[in-house]
């Protein structure tokens, strides 16, 4: 047994468990972010079992467990399929950082699926959080974009307008995946010959896509891609040189860039509203 779970095992759990979670299919879990330095990958019954501290009168934590079993209920009543899911956490148990890949019945078959990515914590470093990205399947390269989010403070309601707040949220998730298949199906059109791509390199730096020190190890993806998918000098190609240097990277920080890079990214290719 991990490190973090010991060392919650036996304090008291400020939650009722639910005894019905959904259960998500045992697919291969992808890992990309969630191997950044001082995380650790846990299992769902491990990340259930983390205790939750006693609030206060003006803080109130959300259990992980709660979090991650109301989305998966919300997913599910929207039609969404729970095809897998990975859990890392932080601090000791107190930071939590997940993703479930979903579909639907409907959509066609592609080489890039649909994850939700969920956050929360339980030392009042951040608010609970929903985000919608892509998990690119030769890879595992995670891309999030920051326009649906469910984001709440840890304040006295919390636990009563989860429920709502994130059915709000996940209501939109539909014509958000659908924004991102179009979106990578232009990227996968735009040829990139060397220049362009060395100028999109430049100014992923200015709008924080990456950092400087970051700008060799793109290159050299984009030069000598890890993956042969990725050989055609298409914009597609470019996108993920970026997201397979995002592995390691803190998954707060990978959101933020991630949501840059795809306004830096669509406006190459004309979708920039």
């Amino acid at each position: 047994m991990n490190n973090i779970i010991n060392m919650n095992r036996h304090q008291p759990v400020a939650y009722e468990i639910v005894e019905n979670a959904p259960r998500v299919n045992d697919n291969p879990k992808p890992r990309g972010m969630l191997l950044h330095c001082g995380a650790q990958v846990v299992d769902r019954q491990d990340l259930f079992e983390v205790a939750t501290p006693h609030g206060t009168d003006t803080w109130y934590p959300l259990p992980h467990r709660s979090l991650v079993t109301e989305v998966e209920h919300q997913l599910q009543a929207a039609g969404f399929q729970l095809r897998g899911e990975t859990h890392a956490l932080t601090h000791d148990g107190s930071r939590y950082f997940g993703v479930i890949q979903v579909n639907l019945p409907t959509r066609s078959a592609r080489d890039f699926g649909w994850v939700v990515g969920l956050r929360n914590s339980h030392d009042k470093s951040l608010p609970a959080g929903l985000v919608a990205g892509t998990q690119v399947f030769v890879c595992d390269n995670l891309a999030f974009n920051g326009e649906v989010k469910l984001s709440r403070k840890h304040t006295r309601f919390a636990m009563r307008d989860l429920k709502q707040l994130t059915a709000r949220a996940v209501g939109k998730l539909g014509d958000k995946f659908a924004d991102f298949d179009r979106r990578i199906s232009a990227y996968k059109k735009m040829y990139l010959p060397d220049r362009s791509a060395h100028d999109l390199i430049v100014r992923s730096v200015d709008c924080r896509a990456i950092t400087a020190s970051q700008v060799p190890a793109v290159l050299e993806e984009w030069r000598k891609p890890s993956h042969e998918e990725f050989l055609p000098r298409n914009a597609w190609s470019l996108f993920n040189a970026f997201t397979e240097v995002y592995k390691g990277v803190n998954p707060q920080t990978a959101v933020k860039r991630g949501q840059a890079l795809h306004g830096l990214f669509d406006g190459q290719v004309g979708l920039a509203s």
